[in-house]
């Protein structure tokens, strides 16, 4: 059966040109190609289900069908703004090779609908995540991970990827690669300076990998994404997903009174909109405030 499956895959891929648009894809993270044609597959697969066995069969109707059915999945919102993208992305490949007619998905968006704030830790949360005290290796670096995903708003891909040359304690800063292959120095505090030198001079040489790597998993490779979520799962006394420390250190910045646009540019932000989600964020916890300490709320 499992070969069948796979024969039902490849003929999907072949149908469909999913391979071409992985390749055209080649220029964009690694993730993003790899959920993008992951996302055409599955598109491919449901289509099938209603005898469309190619791109030049799909119409504007079928496409927003799909999105429907997604959201009855209790998908997040971001998931399916993101498969909707791929669609977008997908078809206008397939106009420009001739493999359809017509572009169905040129005006596609997801469905709009209120989408999940990102959890924010409170004070008490970060402080019990990060004012543990460790001796061993994996103690250390698990410290100094997380006081650098929260003192620095980083991306659990921009943590994964420092370099020692990225990272300068004397001057408090650590330079990242964000999004789009930009690199940004973001400025970190004393603890977070502290917990990072203390890993890399006591922790660092115990552990074998890339030299140049700042973060190594226990099997000597750099540290990588689900290791990040392991560690948190590990001490955390809530679920927490990585992200949710930068939504926080984010949030608490502009709770604090900082600019949009400081935010913004220590977020690696491209756009200012993209940023004021933040601004919900910290707009609903103050109602909050006020609602449970305002004697007529």
């Amino acid at each position: 059966m499992a070969h069948s499956g796979e024969q039902d895959t490849q003929a999907v891929a072949a149908a469909w040109h999913l391979s071409g648009f992985g390749d055209w894809l080649s220029g964009r993270a690694e993730a993003t190609r790899r959920a993008y044609v992951g996302d055409l597959t599955s598109f491919a697969q449901w289509m099938g289900r209603s005898d469309v066995t190619s791109p030049a069969g799909v119409d504007r109707l079928h496409l927003r069908r799909y999105l429907a059915s997604l959201g009855t999945r209790q998908l997040a919102r971001a998931t399916v703004a993101r498969k909707a993208a791929a669609l977008r992305c997908y078809f206008a490949w397939a106009l420009r090779q001739g493999v359809v007619p017509a572009d169905p998905a040129r005006t596609l968006r997801a469905p709009s609908g209120k989408g999940r704030l990102p959890r924010v830790l409170s004070g008490g949360e970060i402080g019990t995540l990060l004012d543990g005290a460790g001796t061993s290796a994996l103690e250390l670096r698990d410290q100094a991970a997380l006081e650098l995903l929260y003192a620095a708003g980083l991306r659990v891909s921009e943590l994964c990827g420092l370099d020692r040359r990225g990272v300068d304690l004397a001057g408090r800063t650590v330079t990242v690669l964000g999004k789009g292959g930009k690199e940004r120095r973001v400025p970190i505090h004393d603890r977070a300076a502290a917990a990072l030198g203390e890993w890399l001079r006591v922790g660092r040489p115990e552990m074998p990998g890339p030299h140049e790597a700042v973060f190594v998993n226990r099997r000597g490779s750099r540290l990588g994404p689900r290791d990040v979520r392991r560690i948190l799962d590990r001490l955390a006394a809530a679920p927490t997903h990585p992200h949710a420390l930068r939504h926080t250190f984010a949030t608490h910045l502009l709770d604090g009174g900082a600019d949009l646009r400081v935010v913004q540019e220590l977020l690696g932000h491209a756009s200012l909109a993209t940023t004021q989600i933040y601004t919900h964020v910290s707009k609903e916890r103050l109602r909050a405030v006020y609602e449970g300490t305002h004697p007529r709320a």
